[in-house]
C-alpha cells in the first residue's frame, strides 16, 4: 500500500472546536486537483483513515463510522493530508476509485473528474516516469526507454519536423496530431534525461515573473 504523506500530526486536529467534535475534510483529487466531496472527520475515523490508508469519514446521518467505499467499492485512497491555517479543517488528496457520488457522478458536485490541460501534461508525466522504473512489456514508452536518449531524441527532432510541415499546410487535424506526438516524445525525454516537465514549467514562470517587472 502506497504510504500517504500526512503533513501534520493528529495532535495539531481541532477536533474540541466543534460541538460534534467532527471536522470538515475536502477531499480532491490528487492527480486532476479537482474537488471530489466534503466529508467530516472524527478523531476515530481519522485514526482509522491513517491505518488502513482509505479515507474514512463520520456519517452524521448513520451515527457511526463509514469507509467511503465500503459497499460500492469506490474506495478513496489517501496519497497527501494537509491542515488548514487554523487547523479545524483537513485537505485530503486521494486517488479514487470509480465515481465518488453515490448518485453515480464523478464528483458530488456534478463535475467529470478528468485532468485538463497543464494538469493532464502532468499525469501524463507521472504515467511516463511510471514506465521508465517499472517497465511494461509491450508498453512504446517503455520501449522507449529500453533504446535510450539517442533514439528519444531522434524521435523528438522528427516529430518537431513533421509539427512544423503541418502547421505550413495548415492543417490544423493533423498539426493537432503531430503537436501531440512532439509533446509526448519530449516528456518521454525529459524523463530520460531524469529531469522533469515541472522544472520546464519553473522556467517559463520565471522568464514570464522577469519579463513582467
Amino acid at each position: 500500500m502506497q504510504t500517504a504523506q500526512v503533513l501534520f500530526q493528529t495532535e495539531h486536529i481541532q477536533f474540541d472546536k466543534y460541538p460534534d467534535a467532527l471536522v470538515p475534510a475536502i477531499v480532491q483529487d490528487s492527480r486532476s486537483r479537482k474537488v471530489l466531496m466534503l466529508g467530516y472527520v472524527s478523531r476515530e475515523a481519522w485514526q482509522k483513515t491513517i491505518e488502513t490508508g482509505k479515507v474514512t469519514f463520520f456519517s452524521r446521518s448513520k451515527q457511526r463510522l463509514w469507509t467511503k467505499g465500503e459497499t460500492s467499492g469506490n474506495y478513496l485512497y489517501l496519497r497527501e493530508a494537509r491542515l488548514d491555517c487554523d487547523a479545524d479543517a483537513l485537505l485530503l488528496l486521494v486517488e479514487p476509485v470509480g465515481p465518488v457520488c453515490h448518485t453515480g457522478e464523478d464528483t458530488c458536485f456534478f463535475e467529470n473528474n478528468d485532468a485538463e490541460g497543464f494538469l493532464f501534461l502532468q499525469e501524463l508525466a507521472q504515467l511516463i516516469h511510471e514506465r521508465k522504473v517499472m517497465p511494461k512489456e509491450g508498453a512504446y514508452t517503455s520501449h522507449l526507454f529500453e533504446k535510450g536518449i539517442p533514439k528519444i531524441a531522434q524521435k523528438v527532432g522528427e516529430e518537431a519536423v513533421e509539427t512544423v510541415i503541418e502547421a505550413m499546410k495548415k492543417d490544423l487535424p493533423r498539426l493537432h496530431e503531430e503537436a501531440a506526438d512532439l509533446m509526448y516524445h519530449l516528456l518521454v525525454l525529459l524523463e530520460a534525461c531524469d529531469t522533469s516537465f515541472d522544472a520546464v514549467a519553473e522556467v517559463l514562470r520565471q522568464r514570464h515573473l522577469t519579463k513582467g517587472k
